[in-house]
């Protein structure tokens, strides 16, 4: 399957989302670093009538840090049903970012991205690998993991999209536990963690099935998948490095980035 079959962007969604970009920029007087796909298209598993969700990292002009009440250092764009387009600013995304905020981590993994400041991108990847830590994103995909299969695929009819929202992350977890360094963000990257061939099968016929409906099809349970989520939640956590990393790379970054930016 190649790029565009599983991660579907079309011309003029991409000249929509740019524009959209832009009109930020000039209404809120903001410069966009980094814009990117971040939801269902990005990962991979896509359905007929899946939405875009666009997240960018944006600056603010220097006026805006050096005000006694803190500004809102989010834009959000909720513009219809097929477009949500939001970004936080940099301060908070390098906040975010020395906390190894897996979101944020998977932004910058996206491989749909709409635009980008090359350099300023290449820095804040090169942050994220020094500031990343093994137990908060293995915390955080165990525990997004875990809340969608209790919520979600307990029926034995179950919505088919959700299956993804559980594999993934912890696929997610599985490639941290094996040593293999920052997850990806892509579906496709992480079921290189598994060898189950027929375990593959069965993930291969639910993607066939979730790209070909709709995002509120239901099925009925799949028996192996669940053997499988039930023994990965049930793993035991293994002794992960942590993350020590000093806070002056992210001061400097941002000095810098503001004063080139804005």
């Amino acid at each position: 399957m190649d790029m565009q079959q599983r991660h579907p962007l079309s011309d003029a969604m991409r000249a929509r989302v740019l524009a959209e970009l832009e009109r930020v920029e000039r209404e809120r007087n903001v410069k966009v670093l980094y814009a990117c796909e971040s939801g269902s298209r990005a990962w991979g598993f896509a359905s007929t009538d899946s939405d875009y969700d666009v997240r960018f990292v944006y600056v603010e002009k220097p006026d805006w840090f050096v005000q006694v009440d803190a500004g809102r250092d989010v834009i959000e764009r909720p513009l219809d049903d097929e477009l949500d387009v939001s970004g936080w600013e940099l301060r908070k995304t390098l906040g975010l970012l020395r906390k190894s905020n897996p979101t944020l981590l998977e932004w910058l993994d996206s491989p749909l991205v709409y635009r980008q400041e090359d350099q300023a991108t290449a820095r804040l990847r090169e942050l994220a690998e020094h500031f990343y830590s093994p137990p908060a994103a293995r915390n955080h995909y165990l525990s997004m993991a875990r809340k969608n299969f209790r919520g979600y695929l307990q029926d034995e009819t179950v919505r088919l999209k959700k299956y993804f929202y559980v594999l993934r992350p912890l696929l997610a977890v599985l490639w941290i536990d094996q040593g293999r360094g920052r997850p990806p963000m892509t579906f496709a990257e992480l079921l290189q963690t598994v060898d189950d061939a027929p375990l593959l099968v069965e993930v291969d016929e639910l993607l066939a099935l979730k790209r070909s409906a709709y995002e509120s099809a239901y099925g009925p349970r799949r028996p192996a998948l669940h053997a499988f989520i039930e023994t990965q939640l049930k793993r035991p956590v293994p002794a992960l490095p942590r993350t020590q990393a000093d806070s002056g790379l992210l001061d400097a970054y941002l000095r810098e980035m503001v004063g080139r930016y804005a």
